[in-house]
């Protein structure tokens, strides 16, 4: 909930989220979570994660910005396009895919190899081109990275219509670019080594504004 027009901010803590999901139920400039990397200097980049949508119009799905650069790295969905944008020090490469659909569950992987320059996008086991966006020899400095809000300055600058409403879980964060078959292993829900930088079963994070975090499954008996 919010109060008095700002929002309210839980304290940040330690938290094995297995079996737990993010949720973010309405369109806001202010609810998201607040991750805090285990590293804050890496030479590559790959973030996974799973979300559920009902979504038309854009949204963000991971944010991680720098003094330097507000889209340090940044995946998007273009809801006019049809296509994800993955931006890198600020430097954006776009990606269409044919199988992103509404109200389903997805399993997203995106990797950055700064050194080459090269971006790729895994979606629901499927890989994209490969693409060129930006090199640079590592990435550093403050980082921020939110889930559920787009930052077009380091840690603010959100927009409502880039917000995410739906669910987020399974999310992890590596410094270098995983193989095919760990990739493989996470899109098929089998045993994968967990991030390094970001672990959903060991995450440091802050929720700030209206953001649930609920069980992701129920047994019915």
């Amino acid at each position: 909930t919010e109060s008095k027009g700002h929002p309210i901010t839980e304290p940040a803590f330690l938290m094995n989220l297995s079996g737990k999901m993010f949720i973010f139920p309405r369109e806001t400039n202010t609810a998201h979570v607040k991750l805090s990397p285990l590293k804050q200097n890496f030479n590559s980049v790959t973030v996974c994660q799973r979300f559920f949508t009902d979504l038309i119009r854009g949204h963000v799905h991971f944010s991680l910005a720098t003094p330097s650069y507000s889209n340090t790295f940044l995946v998007y969905w273009d809801g006019t396009d049809k296509e994800f944008e993955i931006s890198t020090m600020d430097t954006t490469g776009l990606f269409g895919v044919e199988d992103y659909k509404r109200n389903t569950w997805h399993s997203l992987c995106t990797t950055w190899d700064p050194v080459s320059g090269l971006v790729q996008l895994w979606l629901d086991g499927q890989p994209s081109v490969k693409k060129f966006t930006r090199s640079v020899s590592n990435i550093r400095g403050s980082l921020i990275i939110m889930l559920g809000q787009e930052q077009d300055s380091h840690g603010g600058g959100f927009d409502i219509k880039q917000s995410f409403v739906g669910m987020m879980y399974d999310v992890h964060m590596w410094d270098y670019v995983l193989s095919t078959c760990e990739i493989q292993n996470y899109m098929d829900y089998r045993s994968f080594t967990p991030g390094n930088v970001l672990n959903w079963r060991a995450m440091d994070y802050q929720i700030i504004g209206q953001v649930l975090l609920e069980n992701r499954a129920m047994v019915c008996l």
